[in-house]
């Protein structure tokens, strides 16, 4: 049941967001208008065809789905949101409504979060967590200004990690299976899920009683069965949500639509993960070719340095290194997954091996994906930092410690998408207060507070944000002059050097700090 100090909770967050709608808000705003017009003007056979505006339907089915109920709504709020000529269209009654929209979908979140509550004891760490998770920065940011359904979808995530949590493995996978029909970005944590279930549902071992060693064996039956039901439970779901498309032969045109493989390295603003620092590496070989004539730099091609210099969406080009294909960024990807691998598999008992572990193992599988990716978005930051934060309800010192710059990085990172000066005050307030309650609240497994787990370095580079944002936000033309992308360049490499520290730091502590711990209790 709703309490009264989470009713009260909740009351507060939907305020927040309420003061946030005269907020500017991106073409996003448009990109879901004109999905709610699709879904509600245009047959089923359509959905995926229809290209009279740039926005094209590009998500799964469920999410197509949700759109279609919710333009039902819009039909009755406001007929002229459903029109799929009436390209667009921003009305203050179009405003209210979508932002309504969002504010409503997060209750999932909302709920969500309380399962996890529940599944982690009640415990006071564990409603900290839920509740920076709720009010988080990055939701505010992407979801309430910028405009997406981010809050949703991550309740349905948070869900199934709640029901791991519990031990109900086969419905944690179930929604997974859901999930994955709402948005199709969190198959970068499929690997986790996978691995997790062989071992921790569908493996099934048996005591040897008559055995004079002792130990386990394998029940093939058992296994084979509960494989079986997680199998169906599956293939349901995929049924369900692309069986329409197989029946009309549109598969291949929903795949085009899912996976648009013609776009860069690099989105227009540089995520700040490892392909940031290589862009800008290159582009610093460069000014050192020409103000350094004796190293000899040669240059491949100059031509298309304006799609990753500028904020255009392209292929990004390199002067001096070699150009990245996109079978690179899938082998770094992989490589970059293995430690999520040694967390899942690694010996112990199923209940050692169960649900810390694995979200564990999330994070460093949504982690890989993002540092090494072909085309990531700033935004997949949260991918990361939702199950990470989840951690935080009892945490070991150098976790927090990761989460503590990551979040910070990370978050910030996401202030380019927030470029109006009356969003200026919104993001830094907004950010401050964040990181303030995280610092203070939040606090390891014995009892200290973020902020004191943090080491000098970490204490510093946390605190650099503020002549970041000095230079980049309130004096750009004073620091720059007319360099106007390099104050964009600068916030992608300074988080990209807090993101790639928390990286390394969370896989030698998941991965590796507690391999070691173990061979030496053994």
């Amino acid at each position: 049941m709703l309490g009264a100090k989470n009713l009260a909770f909740l009351c507060v967050g939907v305020g927040i967001k309420l003061l946030l709608w005269p907020a500017y808000h991106s073409t996003d705003f448009e990109v879901h208008r004109n999905w709610l017009a699709i879904t509600n003007s245009l047959p089923l056979s359509k959905w995926y065809f229809e290209d009279r505006s740039e926005w094209t339907l590009d998500y799964p089915p469920f999410f197509a789905w949700f759109e279609w109920g919710l333009s039902l709504a819009a039909r009755w709020w406001d007929p002229r949101i459903v029109q799929l000529d009436n390209l667009g269209y921003a009305a203050s009654s179009c405003v209210e409504f979508q932002r309504l929209t969002v504010i409503a979908s997060e209750l999932v979140l909302f709920a969500a979060l309380g399962r996890f509550v529940q599944a982690s004891g009640g415990t006071r760490q564990s409603k900290i967590a839920a509740a920076l998770t709720f009010l988080s920065a990055g939701f505010l940011f992407v979801d309430h200004v910028h405009f997406q359904y981010n809050g949703f979808l991550f309740g349905i995530l948070v869900y199934s990690l709640a029901f791991a949590m519990e031990g109900r493995d086969l419905l944690a996978g179930t929604m997974f299976a859901v999930l994955l029909c709402f948005k199709h970005i969190f198959m970068y944590i499929a690997p986790a899920y996978f691995i997790y279930l062989v071992i921790n549902y569908c493996t099934v071992l048996r005591t040897r009683r008559r055995s004079p060693v002792g130990g386990c064996a394998l029940d093939i039956g058992a296994s084979a069965w509960r494989l079986a039901k997680l199998g169906t439970a599956v293939v349901v779901v995929f049924a369900v949500a692309f069986g329409p498309f197989v029946a009309l032969g549109q598969l291949p045109q929903l795949a085009s639509r899912l996976f648009p493989f013609k776009r860069g390295l690099c989105h227009a603003y540089w995520a700040p993960n490892f392909w940031a620092l290589y862009v800008f590496a290159d582009r610093l070989l460069i000014l050192a070719s020409r103000f350094i004539p004796a190293l000899g730099l040669t240059f491949v091609d100059l031509s298309g340095l304006t799609a990753s210099t500028r904020g255009l969406v392209g292929d990004t080009s390199f002067a001096v290194l070699p150009d990245i294909p996109p079978i690179a960024t899938f082998i770094a990807t992989l490589l970059a997954q293995v430690p999520a691998y040694v967390v899942l598999i690694r010996k112990g008992s199923k209940k050692q091996r169960g649900p810390q572990r694995f979200i564990q193992a999330v994070v460093l599988c949504a982690y890989a994906s993002y540092m090494f990716g072909w085309h990531v978005h700033e935004k997949a930051i949260l991918l990361i930092l939702v199950p990470l934060g989840l951690l935080t309800a009892a945490p070991t010192q150098r976790t927090l410690r990761m989460f503590a710059v990551l979040s910070t990085a990370g978050y910030y990172s996401l202030f380019p998408l927030l470029f109006g000066a009356q969003e200026l005050l919104i993001k830094a307030a907004v950010l401050l207060i964040w990181v303030l309650c995280a610092l203070a609240l939040l606090k390891s497994d014995r009892g200290v507070s973020a902020w004191r787990c943090l080491l000098r370095a970490e204490r510093l580079y946390v605190l650099g944000h503020i002549p970041l944002f000095i230079a980049t936000e309130l004096l750009p033309g004073c620091v720059f002059g007319r360099l106007q992308f390099l104050p964009l360049a600068l916030v992608s490499v300074y988080t990209a050097l807090g993101v790639t520290y928390s990286w390394l730091g969370l896989v030698y502590e998941f991965a590796l700090h507690h391999s070691h711990s173990t061979h030496k209790r053994h």
